[in-house]
């Protein structure tokens, strides 16, 4: 009953806007924060934000963020952040039919041609990646490439020297195959930028706790590159 009530807070179009936000954010933020981000009164960002923590969505956090203690510091600010708890909706999303796709037609490739499976895998992801760079409409450089990886789950953060990618769509498998997947995840987002073009990102490995084990740099625009290495 957990799972379902965690889901029909979000059908509330206001409260699935706040959950988004706060989500997205790399620190805790306090309502009034919320409220000025995204235009709705204060009273109805407390009480759809305090409903997400009911419904296990979010953890509070309290904070004094004058940088005092003691008296005369003042009440600590009451401030919101993704729960530890993990939705089987996919909250946060996740992609396993896309790597699922992609290992499937590997195995079946590499078994037909003898070449080594992790090199197909490679390959076939690099490929789908620039399938979905090349198909995206309007926008082109880095705004295109923002937009697939929000479209995919890995919730970007543009930050000093870069994107971050808050969300891994293959989480679980990464944990257990973790060399094999997040090879395929990078190759995945190579051959984004690559279909993209000119965006200015190049993506690395740079596993994080809690986040997806690639990251984009940001660095000098340079018209995107690279191909699949067998």
């Amino acid at each position: 009953m957990a799972q379902v009530a965690a889901v029909a807070a979000l059908a509330e179009p206001t409260r699935r806007r706040l959950y988004d936000h706060v989500v997205r954010q790399p620190e805790p933020v306090g309502r009034d924060e919320v409220a000025a981000a995204l235009g709705v009164p204060r009273a109805t960002v407390a009480f759809h934000l305090d409903r997400l923590v009911a419904d296990g969505l979010l953890d509070v956090h309290y904070q004094r963020r004058t940088g005092r203690s003691g008296p005369g510091a003042g009440r600590p600010a009451k401030l919101y952040r993704r729960s530890e708890c993990s939705v089987a909706v996919s909250l946060p999303e996740r992609h396993y039919d896309l790597a699922g796709e992609l290992l499937a037609e590997a195995v079946t490739e590499a078994e037909r041609s003898g070449e080594r499976p992790a090199a197909v895998l490679h390959r076939r992801a690099y490929g789908r990646g620039r399938e979905l760079g090349v198909a995206v409409d309007g926008a082109g450089g880095r705004e295109a490439v923002l937009r697939v990886l929000e479209a995919h789950g890995y919730e970007p953060r543009i930050g000093e020297g870069g994107v971050a990618l808050a969300n891994c769509p293959f989480h679980d498998l990464a944990r257990g195959r973790t060399e094999l997947v997040c090879g395929m995840n990078l190759r995945l987002l190579e051959g984004l930028l690559d279909g993209v073009g000119f965006s200015g990102l190049t993506a690395r490995l740079q596993p994080a706790p809690g986040a997806c084990c690639v990251r984009m740099d940001g660095g000098d625009p340079s018209p995107g590159s690279g191909a699949p290495d067998g």
